[in-house]
């Protein structure tokens, strides 16, 4: 043995030396295929997936010695930390100098990889369920291109044979059933079974007998009929909901999407605070843009790369090519700008603002204060304080009289700024304008916002848990059961002479640990079921100015003389109101007065026969009104409800002397969005009824 051990030695030193690597070659050919480069000689992303780390990093080097440069490639294996993968991900994704990642399957599972659209298997591994994953990395929602995989295979060695026969079956499924074959690959063999083919055709793979079993054990797993079968398994809905919580789910979605705050607002706040921290941003095609710069201040400690080929904040801009990365809510690059203003800006925080809504006719100046709530379980953080589980932030609305009510999701984005010249209008007013107290308007809060958030944490939390409860009693229950069985039967068949592979007395331990380990579970959720409400705390404030005070102000005492009083306006406001909600009844629909909660629109209305919810902003005018003025926030949710599965409606209400005159609805009624610069907009009155029809 140890003199045929010498000869291996041997061969396999000369072979070494020689540096003629067959896969590295195919390889290699592979970097030259057409499908690299797109059309303009640019070269595609491409996923290289490995076993061994000695061979990642092996080929890591060749490919950059291939494509001479260093920054082009990027890798992912066990070894590399969370935060240095997360940035390898997304150099990977949006830096347009990084081409390849070479990766083993640390990168197989839980890694979103759409950029790219090719992949390479330099080992295929012995579980097919790796090989789901890999796939699964590039072969997913979100995917644009039809993507493509090389599997490397020697095929003329013994465990080759097999993986070769395996990959020919799968070809052949594919082409019967439209692609889907690695929906279901996992399912095919389950790992033992599919490493005790492999380790047969190793000691047996020169019989032909046995090559024959082999490969008609392949043949029945991966023939198309089987996972015809796996697939129609996998398409049967297990679970149904119920009508109402169906019901409840469809209005919830409806109100998020009239409400959402991309793509416009994320957007322009993105926009002008990424210039502001130094970045370099270009616009590119409609829609998309390109950053050639980030701020070093914003790449420390996230996973953000010096530059992104594009950008986009709407999902119809982000196809290429190039595909371009989506700044929403949850991607590093707008958390970071996020964290960059606030560690820069946060005193603003606390000097508070003055803002003007121009929508509000009132006189008086009100105080709106932000403040942050949070829900509490009995976990405890390394510092022994209990975990934060849930936090919002809500808004109230304190006006002069000390009067406090919620001002909605998002009172600012009606607002703009007071500008210079306002400033010394309102003179002393300001100064006298301090209606509430950080301590009143917290106090408000423990009374009213707060159960309100602990009472929708904890019907959340007590479905989650029960469910969690459920499911982990009865699988460690089984397992125990399971090991208290087998120590019995060992103990038996040790007192028979005939003991087993494992000790009596280690199932045993087994048992008792999953005893211990139930026991400590279910402590556990039972802390997780612990709720309890932080003190909420005020973390802005502003002052808001009306629009109307300021025009009072602004115009000569003449024209203030002339025009509607507040008192009046209010009137017609009601009036309008009181005449759309009759009409929504009349035709058949619920109506709710939401005005109050500062939504974008007024009234939220209910078809019963369909369940549709239509959303109605309502204006009352004088007969001889010529305008109808919107905000920024009303016609973006608008704008935001085109195509949605609600609809919204402008509902117009002329009134006359104390009567309404008529109702009119317009539906899609802006035509364009608002640009950066603008706070409201004005609408020819004339116009808009000539597209209106009455209420139906």
């Amino acid at each position: 043995e140890i003199g045929t051990l010498r000869v291996l030695e041997k061969r396999a030193r000369t072979l070494r030396r020689r540096e003629t690597d067959t896969k590295w070659r195919q390889l290699n050919t592979i970097l030259d295929h057409p499908l690299m480069t797109d059309g303009s000689g640019k070269r595609r992303k491409l996923i290289v997936f490995t076993e061994p780390r000695d061979t990642l990093e092996y080929l890591a080097e060749r490919i950059r010695t291939r494509l001479g440069r260093r920054e082009a490639v990027v890798v992912i294996h066990g070894g590399v930390s969370r935060e240095a993968r997360r940035t390898a991900v997304e150099a990977f994704m949006n830096d347009p100098e990084v081409t390849v990642m070479v990766a083993n399957d640390a990168a197989g599972e839980g890694v979103n990889l759409h950029r790219a659209h090719l992949m390479v298997n330099y080992d295929l591994p012995w579980n097919p369920n790796r090989l789901e994953q890999r796939f699964g990395r590039i072969h997913r929602i979100g995917q644009t291109e039809v993507c493509h995989l090389w599997n490397l295979v020697a095929k003329d060695t013994r465990e080759g044979a097999v993986h070769a026969r395996l990959l020919e079956k799968l070809d052949t499924a594919r082409a019967a059933l439209g692609g889907r074959v690695h929906d279901v690959l996992g399912r095919l063999f389950d790992g033992r079974a599919m490493r005790r083919l492999l380790v047969e055709a190793i000691r047996y793979g020169e019989s032909p007998e046995a090559k024959r079993r082999l490969f008609a054990r392949v043949d029945a797993a991966a023939g198309t009929e089987r996972i015809g079968e796996l697939l129609a398994e996998r398409a049967l809905v297990r679970e149904h909901l119920s009508p109402a919580t169906v019901a409840g789910i469809r209005d919830q979605m409806a109100r998020a999407s009239a409400r959402r705050l991309q793509p416009h607002f994320i957007r322009r706040f993105f926009l002008e605070a990424f210039r502001a921290l130094g970045g370099s941003v270009h616009r590119r095609e409609e829609g998309r843009f390109e950053i050639t710069r980030v701020p070093p201040e914003m790449r420390g400690g996230a996973a953000v790369p010096p530059r992104y080929e594009r950008i986009g904040f709407e999902r119809k801009h982000l196809p290429g090519p190039p595909p371009a990365a989506f700044v929403c809510p949850g991607h590093p690059l707008l958390d970071r700008t996020v964290a960059a203003v606030l560690d820069r800006w946060r005193p603003a925080l606390a000097e508070g603002a003055v803002l003007v809504d121009e929508a509000d006719t009132r006189r008086r100046i009100r105080a709106v204060f932000a403040l942050r709530s949070a829900i509490t379980d009995g976990r405890k953080t390394r510092t022994g304080a209990r975990r934060r589980i849930a936090e919002r932030l809500d808004f109230v609305e304190v006006e002069s009289g000390g009067r406090i009510r919620g001002a909605g999701p998002a009172p600012h984005l009606d607002c703009r700024p007071l500008r210079a010249e306002e400033r010394s209008l309102l003179g002393e007013r300001l100064d006298a304008a301090v209606p509430g107290s950080d301590e009143a308007v917290e106090n408000h809060a423990v009374g009213t916002l707060v159960p309100e958030h602990l009472g929708e944490v904890r019907r959340r939390r007590k479905a989650e848990i029960e469910k969690t409860r459920r499911q982990v009693f009865e699988r460690l229950s089984r397992e125990r059961t399971h090991w208290d069985n087998r120590a019995n039967e060992l103990r038996a068949r040790e007192r028979a002479g005939r003991p087993g592979r494992i000790a009596a007395a280690v199932a045993a331990r087994r048992a008792d640990d999953l005893d211990a380990r139930l026991t400590r579970r279910l402590a556990e959720l039972d802390r997780e079921a612990d709720l309890a409400a932080a003190p909420p705390r005020v973390v802005g404030a502003s002052l808001v100015v009306p629009g109307g005070l300021l025009r009072e102000l602004a115009a000569p005492p003449a024209a203030v003389a002339a025009s509607a009083s507040p008192e009046a306006r209010a009137q017609v406001e009601r009036i309008a109101m009181d005449t759309v909600m009759a009409a929504e009844r009349r035709i058949g629909r619920t109506p709710r007065d939401v005005s109050a909660e500062k939504r974008g629109y007024d009234i939220e209305s209910r078809d019963p026969a369909t369940g549709r919810l239509h959303f109605l902003e309502v204006k009352g005018r004088r007969a001889d009104a010529k305008t109808v003025t919107v905000t920024r926030n009303e016609t973006l949710v608008a704008l935001n409800s085109r195509g949605q599965a609600h609809e919204y409606i402008l509902a117009i209400v002329l009134v006359r002397q104390g009567y309404a005159q008529r109702a009119a609805y317009v539906r899609d009624p802006f035509q364009a969005g608002v640009d950066d610069t603008t706070d409201t907009v004005t609408h020819n009155l004339k116009r808009l009824l000539a597209r209106s029809h009455p209420p139906s």
